[in-house]
């Protein structure tokens, strides 16, 4: 779990006025996003459990046109949900009182479950006496459909629609609309990466979804294409580079699993036609024989 929240964490804080755009549009009009400042370890103790926690992400921002600030905490969230909604008041409460500032809580559920639409308060009341209640924005991601966000032009569309609703027949398809939209941003390359290899986490094809996502592949534009094959095979070369930095001593094969193998036999032929033109028949059969730690030497 704590690797799925950094990964979130980590695409929300590079992309944040893009996240406010797509999800909360209201917010983002009367937010100044010269005057953002991150406030990284904003650590909690959690009251019911006493264990110390740390704030997914918290942002002191300006009201345009104003100079008066408000924070905006955003918390990720997944299946486990007993207690959250007190622990977000209790996160919430603690920030106001440090900053004596406004704040603004949104939380995003990017697990498959809870299913059924959650709760956007938590209220403490008698019977004849509602004492407060405290009321926060909801993103629950399994319950938006990813079809609507296909033709966002918003980075975090192109990322988070690997967590929204998707029928199992469907993955292939998502993966494939994930990086079109990605490759029509123009992002640098870190940016690019970032989302991309946030896609490949989220859907990680088998051996049959991987034939289809290669089929459907082959049916779209040849220059976006070409763009969309430089992106997954980049997830190849960073596999076996952090394999290499983390003394990974699994076989090569292996590591490879899942169709890298033959991304890898597909990169190395398409440098040797951007350098050469053309590649003959044979030398196909000779570069399909070759271990992989071959390919990679090519």
């Amino acid at each position: 779990m704590a690797v799925h929240d950094q990964l979130f964490k980590q695409l929300i804080q590079t992309f944040f006025v893009e996240f406010l755009e797509l999800f909360l549009p209201q917010v983002r009009q009367y937010l100044d996003e010269t005057s953002l400042t991150f406030l990284d370890k904003e650590f909690f103790t959690d009251l019911v459990t006493g264990e110390r926690r740390e704030a997914d992400l918290v942002v002191r921002a300006k009201f345009r046109g104003q100079e008066s600030f408000f924070i905006v905490n955003i918390e990720g969230q997944g299946h486990d949900i007993d207690g959250f909604q007190a622990r977000f008041f209790f996160y919430a409460a603690h920030l106001h009182q440090k900053y004596r500032l406004p704040v603004y809580p949104i939380v995003v559920f990017y697990d498959r479950y809870p299913a059924a639409q959650q709760p956007q308060s938590y209220q403490v009341e008698f019977p004849d006496l509602r004492v407060f209640e405290f009321n926060y924005r909801v993103i629950q991601l399994n319950r938006l459909r990813w079809r609507d966000f296909v033709r966002q032009e918003n980075p975090v569309a192109s990322a988070l629609m690997a967590r929204m609703k998707i029928a199992p027949r469907e993955r292939p398809y998502v993966k494939l609309e994930c990086l079109r939209l990605l490759t029509t941003l123009r992002l640098d390359a870190a940016r690019m990466y970032l989302i991309s290899g946030f896609v490949d986490n989220y859907l990680t094809l088998n051996a049959q979804e991987e034939q289809v996502f290669q089929a459907a592949l082959a049916r779209i534009d040849p220059e976006r294409k070409e763009e969309i094959m430089e992106l997954t095979t980049s997830w190849m070369r960073q596999g076996i580079e952090i394999g290499r930095q983390e003394g990974v001593t699994l076989g090569r094969q292996e590591g490879l699993a899942q169709g890298q193998r033959k991304e890898a036999l597909s990169f190395v032929l398409r440098l040797l036609r951007r350098r050469f033109g053309t590649v003959s028949e044979e030398t196909q059969e000779r570069l399909a024989t070759l271990a992989v730690s071959e390919l990679e030497e090519l």
